[in-house]
């Protein structure tokens, strides 16, 4: 628990800190927002701050904080440096910097600030990465929650299509019409949940692994003959939303299009993305707990699974820690947490990918025929998608393992194109080209070595991570070279 506090202090500090230097670097003024300037009542509406805030971190964290916290958690307490080191430094970064700029561009998506900055041909790619990934956002939170209801009664497919409808509304409809009404109640209960763990956490103070005394592969070590997963780059792509997520940066842009200035772009995106980081912590210290405590409680909790504790799933830990410490109330949350929290992040991710095509067509959104043109394809991809999965056992890990992939490949995008407007601006590009030089080598090495993927050898795979790490490295600084030379003359 001593690691579990320091870490969670840290995080705070680094809001305070941290988060004030890189607020200073970008320089937030009092020109006018996109909110006001383009106020169209259906997507560009200036709303209080503090449901933006609300809005934007139940956008930006879903069951991500939760599930993938669950899963890097089975790395033992590494896990904290990340969700600390990286939430500050790269996640919160990333997160404020793509809000900022949707800002000072208009309100534009990710796609357009990539092409801006990163050139033509790079936007072509990011449109049509930027729109699959939401697609697979919106397909993947669709079929689990479905799952869980699907226990309480009803068919699953009855499920889907319920939710595939509230998709189809929420989407068309003004933002401040649902998204606006409701969203900050269940980013409350999210906060709620993890409030009341936390307390149950220090109540419990249970003797769980501390960094000084467990700081390597504890998954290995647990289960030698199944887990094969290195901490590199494996944990680094596992925890993603409670650290650096590259679907934030789709998400920023919709909240920047309701912010009335822009002196309120830290506490909310850079406050957003370190509260998901603290929902994280306690998860992982939860599932810490679940895993590894003495007497291992989560082999106690599960007599009758299959299979072993350690390889109990993310959402049935939820369940059955929720309800073992909260009681009835906490699975009231818990249902709150593991199916509203992705429907919402789904809906919200059809609605970027409508508006990031809108933009690309310069079509106007305020016709609901125009918002149909775009949103009827969009469903059709996903419900081809989503036949897929049901039809393949393991559609949905085959799903979600390519979109953990590709969550992070688009951060990398979108911290290089911030690090250029950096360059650009002669700001201090450091604070981006760290995080970007290290992403782009955990997605390079993942990517290598991964199943998933070209599955080469890691005697192969990690010195072409660290080749990939040189070449960008070579590529920005020649880069950099000729940028000061425009600047100089």
């Amino acid at each position: 628990m001593i690691s579990f506090t320091v870490s969670l202090v840290a995080l705070l500090l680094g809001y305070l800190f941290y988060g004030r230097m890189v607020e200073r670097i970008v320089g937030p003024d009092n020109r006018e927002t996109p909110a006001v300037a383009k106020a169209d009542g259906i997507d560009y509406i200036v709303l209080p701050n503090w449901k933006i805030f609300m809005i934007q971190f139940l956008n930006i964290a879903g069951t991500g904080p939760i599930f993938g916290a669950i899963m890097g958690a089975k790395f033992g307490p590494v896990a904290y440096l990340w969700i600390v080191f990286g939430c500050i430094f790269a996640g919160a970064v990333h997160d404020y910097l793509s809000g900022m700029l949707s800002m000072r561009n208009g309100g534009a998506s990710l796609p357009e600030l990539v092409g801006k900055y990163l050139g033509k041909t790079t936007k072509g790619i990011m449109l049509v990465f930027t729109v699959l990934l939401l697609i697979m956002v919106g397909t993947v939170f669709v079929y689990s929650p479905a799952e869980i209801l699907h226990s309480i009664g009803g068919e699953t497919m009855m499920w889907v299509i319920i939710i595939f409808a509230y998709y189809i509304i929420a989407t068309m409809l003004p933002i401040d019409k649902i998204i606006g009404r409701f969203y900050p109640i269940f980013a409350f209960s999210l906060l709620f949940m993890a409030a009341a763990l936390m307390v149950v956490l220090f109540v419990k103070t249970p003797a769980i692994p501390e960094l000084w005394t467990h700081l390597y592969n504890m998954g290995a070590e647990a289960q030698p003959e199944k887990w094969t997963d290195a901490i590199f780059p494996a944990l680094f792509i596992t925890i993603a939303c409670g650290a650096i997520s590259g679907f934030h940066a789709t998400q920023s842009p919709l909240m920047a299009r309701c912010v009335k200035s822009e002196k309120m772009g830290r506490p909310i995106f850079y406050g957003a993305m370190i509260t998901e980081g603290v929902v994280a912590l306690i998860w992982a210290t939860v599932a810490s707990y679940f895993f590894y405590a003495e007497p291992a409680p989560g082999y106690q909790l599960i007599e009758a699974a299959k299979e072993t504790g350690f390889y109990t799933s993310a959402p049935t830990v939820v369940n059955i820690i929720c309800n073992d410490w909260l009681g009835v109330f906490g699975g009231i949350l818990a249902m709150l947490g593991v199916v509203a929290a992705p429907i919402t992040s789904g809906d919200t991710a059809f609605r970027s990918a409508r508006l990031i095509v809108a933009e690309w067509l310069k079509m106007n959104q305020r016709p609901i025929p125009k918002r149909l043109i775009i949103c009827i394809p969009l469903f059709a991809v996903s419900i081809a998608m989503l036949i897929w999965q049901i039809q393949n056992p393991d559609g949905f890990n085959t799903i979600w393992q390519y979109f953990g992939f590709s969550n992070q490949a688009l951060s990398v995008f979108t911290l290089w194109a911030v690090t250029v407007y950096l360059v650009r601006e002669q700001k201090c590009y450091w604070i981006t080209l760290i995080p970007a030089l290290f992403m782009t080598t955990v997605c390079s090495t993942f990517f290598f070595i991964s199943k998933q993927t070209l599955h080469l050898p890691e005697s192969v795979g990690y010195p072409l991570g660290l080749v990939s790490l040189i070449v960008a490295c070579i590529w920005f600084f020649l880069w950099l070279r000729r940028e000061k030379l425009k600047i100089e003359n």
